[in-house]
């Protein structure tokens, strides 16, 4: 196991991380949102949340960038794949919403949230 994988595996299920990584195997298939959702994300605190980014925040920028992005799916398993530059792109586009090419962590709050409140 990577200490990436370690850590994750410290804040997620391998069972949740698995059934995501299964859903999403094939390329051009990734929903950011769904796999968020299936990983157990949404019933994470918002404090493991920001431990979540920072594990995907490989280079400790503070920001997930298009490059970062590409690999995360591998900064929750080793046996996750590369997204294809659409899913990357598609990702970055969705999630960008200021459009500096990188994902901060209070974006990835605000879908932590936003995913919370869909539940109430």
């Amino acid at each position: 196991m990577t200490p990436t994988s370690m850590a994750m595996q410290e804040l997620l299920k391998a069972d949740d991380i698995t059934k995501a990584l299964d859903a999403f195997k094939a390329a051009d298939t990734f929903d950011h949102k769904k796999f968020f959702e299936l990983v157990g994300l949404k019933a994470m605190s918002a404090e493991n949340v920001k431990k979540v980014f920072k594990v995907l925040d490989v280079d400790a920028s503070g920001f997930i960038e298009e490059e970062e992005l590409k690999f995360v799916l591998k900064g929750f398993s080793k046996d996750g794949r590369d997204l294809t530059d659409k899913e990357t792109k598609a990702f970055l586009t969705a999630a960008d919403k200021d459009g500096d090419g990188k994902i901060g962590v209070d974006v990835m709050m605000t879908a932590h949230n936003l995913v919370k409140s869909l539940d109430q």
